[in-house]
């Protein structure tokens, strides 16, 4: 697993775009799997805490319950008003929940809801971003794992 740090001393072009996408919008979609193994999306709002992407939850909400089981994810980031004027971006990777004082902290720090919530860091796998070339001609495709790294696709 690659933490969001490590991602960022890999690809920091890619790394920089990814983010101000992530806070341009509040709200994001997750996908996370189902006790059945069938996908789940849920609404979810992510930050940063040191040098880990994180997403908090509800006490018990379903999100937090299906990451605790199988810690596999997916994000999707709002995609804004559907111009591509920024790139569209995607992570997957595993979440995994944050306990004793280092939630403590974040509790004292962030101040959610409930003293009950959970806070994952997200761990990624891949981080892909899909935007229009210059020209507006085509897409853009650049796609980010830990082994390979970037590789850039082009698509009329």
């Amino acid at each position: 697993m690659t933490s969001w740090q490590e991602f960022a001393e890999q690809a920091p072009e890619l790394a920089e775009s990814v983010r101000a996408r992530l806070e341009e919008a509040k709200h994001h979609v997750l996908a996370t799997l189902r006790r059945d193994g069938s996908p789940r999306v849920s609404g979810t709002e992510v930050g940063w805490r040191g040098p880990d992407l994180t997403l908090g939850s509800m006490p018990g909400a379903k999100k937090a319950l299906d990451l605790r089981r199988d810690q596999r994810f997916a994000l999707h980031a709002n995609p804004g008003d559907g111009s591509m004027a920024a790139p569209d971006v995607k992570i997957a990777g595993r979440a995994v929940e944050v306990t004793g004082d280092e939630l403590r902290a974040w509790v004292e720090e962030a101040k959610p809801p409930s003293e009950d919530s959970h806070l994952f860091r997200l761990d990624l796998t891949e981080v892909t971003t899909t935007g229009l070339s210059d020209d507006r001609t085509h897409l853009v495709i650049r796609h980010w794992t830990p082994a390979e790294g970037i590789r850039t696709f082009k698509r009329a």
